[in-house]
């Protein structure tokens, strides 16, 4: 709990008003929903005793692998607030073979997708079609505000900012673990890589909509990619 107290603090030091809570759902970590719930209720009784102005609210972040294994009302259990959505993590590893498969299945189970940190997913990396895809039948991208400024190298880098230039980011998060190697933040991040402009969409309105359920503003044209060559490069610099 000191460790938790710590990062809200952090949080509400970044501007931070709400954060959904949402441990990973995996083989590796098998968090029930109820447990998760009860977490949260635990974490959210200590930070009124602290005085922390601080709301977490229920979640999961769901691997391709254990999802498809879960239990309906397990599965509704870990949707952020609550709503009609539900984070699915994107595969880390090169192969993600039936990823489409398992998505498409969850929608037709009534639910809403949203991709967890699509730019470190070395499959859309290399076929960034199947990402177009997806995200022109309804899913919804969530990327790591760290990505954007290079703290998960340079490869990552660099598709993190192409599918900010084509559109395909929804939402901007801290994917926050602790207070020091992946600490709290996101419009700093936002700001330093350029797309400031974007922040109050992808951090304010978009995921207040997705914890309420409601219809998706619509959000700024995306910002146009930097030309290429010298004279790009001493633009950007």
């Amino acid at each position: 709990m000191d460790d938790t107290l710590a990062l809200a603090r952090a949080q509400v030091d970044a501007g931070v008003k709400r954060v959904t809570a949402t441990p990973h759902v995996s083989w590796d970590n098998p968090t029930s929903g109820e447990r998760m719930a009860s977490a949260v209720a635990e974490v959210n009784e200590a930070l009124g005793r602290e005085g922390l102005p601080l709301d977490v609210v229920a979640g999961g972040e769901l691997a391709m692998t254990r999802v498809i294994d879960l239990p309906e009302g397990e599965v509704h259990a870990f949707r952020p607030g609550g709503g009609p959505w539900l984070l699915v993590e994107s595969p880390l590893t090169p192969a993600a073979t039936g990823f489409e498969h398992v998505l498409y299945q969850l929608q037709s189970r009534g639910h809403r997708i949203v991709l967890a940190h699509p730019e470190r997913c070395p499959s859309f990396q290399r076929e960034p079609e199947r990402l177009e895809a997806l995200v022109g039948a309804g899913t919804l991208t969530s990327i790591t505000a760290g990505a954007l400024v290079g703290r998960f190298g340079s490869t990552v880098e660099r598709y993190a900012r192409q599918i900010v230039h084509d559109g395909l980011v929804h939402n901007v998060a801290s994917d926050a673990h602790d207070t020091r190697r992946r600490p709290p933040g996101m419009r700093d991040p936002i700001e330093e890589a350029g797309f400031g402009e974007h922040a109050t969409w992808w951090c304010e309105e978009v995921p207040a909509a997705i914890l309420a359920g409601a219809e998706i503003p619509a959000g700024p044209p995306p910002p146009p990619a930097p030309r290429r060559g010298l004279a790009g490069l001493f633009r950007r610099s």
